[in-house]
């Protein structure tokens, strides 16, 4: 069995470690954008789960029932809070996506 390229390795974890770095990076500066109650609440969110913006339409503000619009803001924020996840995972897949499943894209590396 050939043994492993110790160096093309290495290299491979470097370059692999740059690209999640960057990918990371790159996130903080992507946003997505959710919202609730058909509009009337919207919540922008970076890739790095940075709330960045909350509006909240004056015809949603109710004296008589402030618990409406809690609930707005909070369906709104966990809807950008899963947005962002998924784009994070999405990118970092990209990033990994060459190492899935056993062995996966080291498998020529390793003789395999």
């Amino acid at each position: 069995m050939p043994q492993p390229n110790l160096n093309q390795i290495a290299k491979m974890a470097q370059k692999m470690q740059a690209d999640m770095a960057a990918a990371q990076e790159s996130l903080a500066n992507e946003e997505v954008e959710a919202s609730a109650g058909g509009g009337m609440v919207t919540v922008k969110i970076t890739g790095d789960l940075q709330i960045k913006a909350i509006t909240i339409d004056p015809d949603a503000v109710d004296p008589e029932d402030v618990e409406l619009l809690q609930d707005m803001v909070l369906a709104a924020v966990n809807q950008a809070l899963t947005q962002a996840q998924e784009l994070a995972a999405t990118r970092m897949n990209a990033v990994t996506g060459g190492l899935g499943g056993g062995a996966g894209g080291l498998g020529g590396l390793l003789g395999m």
